[in-house]
């Protein structure tokens, strides 16, 4: 914290001697800006210390129990902060304590018997570098708090154009945003349950909504045509994958990057017989893969102006089915042995006027 003009530095004061001690709490309590807490005993003072934040410390070397040594080595073992001060008070002669001292990380030494003009100079000088170690620390943090303000404002307007964006494609397309909502949350159901992390659990929950994207650029002749395609109509289908990439694509948002990804692999099969690109197995990138299961899943069990909704044990033998040849097998058991969380996304995400009589799998 940066200390205000009228706060007054908390200086420890550890010594064994009661004489020692008044004397250097005196020294103390004349300066202007710092204030003496005096310790006989060094555990009381390790305990105050430990509890409080102390601008400077100034320990006695020779005291029973505890020496000063010991009490700089647990202090800095404690704090793990290298910018708390510590004076050690020594005999002149006392040249290879003072190497100890270093060792265990004491900044400074004074000599016995005390200079009163010595001492002053030394502690002002220590304060005023703890001062401007605080100052700067508060700077820091200002600047910091700063930086999370504006990445969380750059996150949230990041949200806004991806939601917009998938928006816009479920304008044109038969889907509905339920469905948008469950197969995104099932794609991180699935990424948790395989061990891939958080991180990339929130940013499929981001990417997933679009992944169908590219059907902007599908003429509605095809998109909502309510009987089966042609097989040139389902050649201009098949377009999709890349345009959605090409949409997407050399963004300087992973999360938009990520989409490309997934718009250009969710329709990729396992087995290689997928499409744009016939990738097949781990060539596929997982998030492909993830999505992929995840988006058949919840067509398969959600009702369309052209279909009904599959039962939900047809929906899971056709995906047990598909275990390596549609689908990866890995994803398909990660989505299976989340069930508790599939069924708690349906629950929450529902079509308007759709029945609720989830089977769990056998």
């Amino acid at each position: 914290m940066n200390p205000s003009p009228d706060h007054r530095m908390q200086v420890a004061v550890v010594d064994d001697t009661p004489l020692n001690l008044s004397v250097i709490g005196k020294l103390v309590d004349r300066m202007p800006n710092a204030c003496a807490h005096t310790f006989e005993r060094p555990t009381a003072a390790l305990e105050w210390c430990l509890a409080n934040e102390p601008d400077l410390i100034i320990v006695d070397y020779m005291m029973p129990d505890m020496d000063g040594l010991e009490f700089v080595r647990r202090m800095r073992a404690y704090r793990h902060q290298d910018d708390l001060p510590i004076l050690m008070v020594t005999a002149s002669h006392e040249r290879h304590i003072r190497y100890g001292a270093l060792d265990c990380g004491a900044s400074d030494f004074l000599t016995k018997p005390i200079d009163g003009r010595e001492f002053e100079a030394r502690v002002r000088n220590m304060l005023k570098l703890r001062e401007a170690f605080l100052a700067s620390s508060q700077r820091t943090e200002t600047l910091a708090a700063e930086v999370r303000k504006a990445t969380a404002d750059i996150l949230d307007r990041e949200r806004e154009t991806i939601t917009r964006l998938s928006r816009a494609a479920e304008f044109r397309d038969p889907e509905t945003g339920a469905h948008i909502q469950r197969m995104s949350h099932y794609s991180a159901l699935i990424a948790r349950q395989l061990g891939l992390g958080e991180e990339l659990a929130e940013a499929l929950l981001m990417a997933a909504p679009m992944h169908d994207v590219g059907k902007l650029g599908i003429p509605d002749t095809i998109l909502l045509k309510p009987g089966r395609l042609t097989p040139e109509e389902f050649a201009v289908m098949k377009r999709h994958p890349q345009i959605g990439h090409d949409i997407l694509k050399g963004s300087s948002s992973s999360i938009l990057r990520l989409g490309a990804t997934i718009a250009l692999t969710h329709h990729e099969r396992f087995d290689g017989s997928g499409y744009p690109r016939g990738l097949a197995g781990a060539a596929i990138p997982i998030e492909g893969r993830i999505v992929s299961v995840a988006d058949v899943f919840d067509a398969l069990t959600s009702s369309r102006p052209y279909k009904p909704a599959w039962p939900m044990s047809r929906a899971i033998a056709l995906l047990r089915e598909g275990r390596g040849s549609h689908f990866d097998p890995h994803c398909v058991d990660a989505l299976l042995h989340a069930w508790d969380g599939v069924l708690a996304v349906q629950a929450r995400y529902q079509d308007e006027d759709a029945p609720s009589a989830p089977a769990v799998p056998a």
